[in-house]
């Protein structure tokens, strides 16, 4: 059978674009390896209607939702490949099967490179975050900014508003004198040593330990990491990639468009920017826009 839509991850952004092209009555096989970037959270804040659930449970309530569709399928498989097929695709699957739409929806998410600092891969997305608004107001207190990148600067300036912050600058970066005035005009603390360890039984987080032996206490470690898209297929069908503030990012347009005719985009792999209701936004609306593409050709 050869589907009207491919839709190539099944979280936020990949379920919403689905949804919207089930009720458009297209056939749609979602296609997902169950590995959504926000799986090691407990909780998703800051969506309206569904704050405080686990987003485990939002994404089992709207799959539920969009399986009741006759039109929609689902294949819990990673997508490997993907060429173009005379007007269409072909994706190879690594359950050994290959699938065939006129278009693609590649809603693949990102991978986050965490730093390698012994404790802190275990307690990501609970005492070790990224997002001040989907984590900030729960946050433990005191708060501490791993220094990364710039965007570190940005989120120990925000920070203060959610507690007492401390600025780790661990070799990494160093705030010239402009943003040292900044820092302290938020009243954030910078320390230079760097970060040894971090220390309390995960996913608790109850201090850090410094390469100088010194003991800091602190509730939440903050963290800007660099992102890659989780999925070549992107690369390999030619898609324009621009670079995002934490790492390459899919180029679409306003509608969720890449270079490529007939392939869209939506969520972590094509905003710079992520959040779930962000996510969901970005996939209906490429999900709308690969409806009026398959609409303008049958009419043309």
């Amino acid at each position: 059978m050869r589907f009207d839509v491919l839709v190539v991850g099944g979280s936020f952004a990949g379920l919403s674009a689905a949804l919207q092209l089930a009720r458009a009555r297209r056939h749609v096989l979602v296609v997902d390896a169950g590995e959504p970037r926000n799986r090691y959270a407990t909780h998703s804040h800051g969506f309206l209607g569904h704050d405080g659930k686990p987003p485990a449970r939002i994404l089992a309530e709207s799959l539920e939702q969009l399986m009741r569709y006759p039109t929609t399928h689902l294949r819990q498989a990673r997508a490997l490949n993907a060429e173009r097929d005379g007007d269409g695709f072909v994706v190879d699957l690594d359950d050994g099967t290959a699938v065939a739409a006129a278009r693609l929806v590649l809603a693949c998410g990102v991978r986050d490179e965490l730093p390698a600092l012994d404790g802190l891969r275990e307690r990501w997305g609970c005492s070790v975050a990224h997002c001040p608004y989907c984590h900030g107001y729960e946050a433990q207190t005191p708060l501490g900014v791993l220094a990364l990148n710039p965007l570190s600067l940005h989120q120990a300036l925000m920070l203060p508003d959610w507690g007492e912050t401390t600025l780790f600058t661990h070799g990494r970066f160093e705030p010239n004198e402009d943003e040292c005035r900044q820092l302290a005009n938020r009243r954030v603390h910078i320390e230079r040593t760097p970060i040894a360890a971090l220390l309390g039984e995960a996913p608790r987080l109850d201090g850090l330990r410094l390469a100088d032996g010194r003991r800091v206490p602190l509730g939440t470690l903050f963290v800007a990491p660099r992102s890659e898209v989780s999925s070549p297929l992107a690369a390999q069908l030619g898609c324009a990639f621009e670079d995002g503030p934490a790492g390459a990012i899919i180029r679409v347009d306003a509608l969720g468009a890449t270079s490529v005719p007939g392939v869209f985009a939506a969520g972590d792999a094509a905003m710079p920017f992520a959040n779930v209701v962000r996510a969901a936004a970005g996939g209906a609306m490429a999900g709308v826009a690969v409806h009026r593409s398959l609409v303008m050709d049958a009419a043309a």
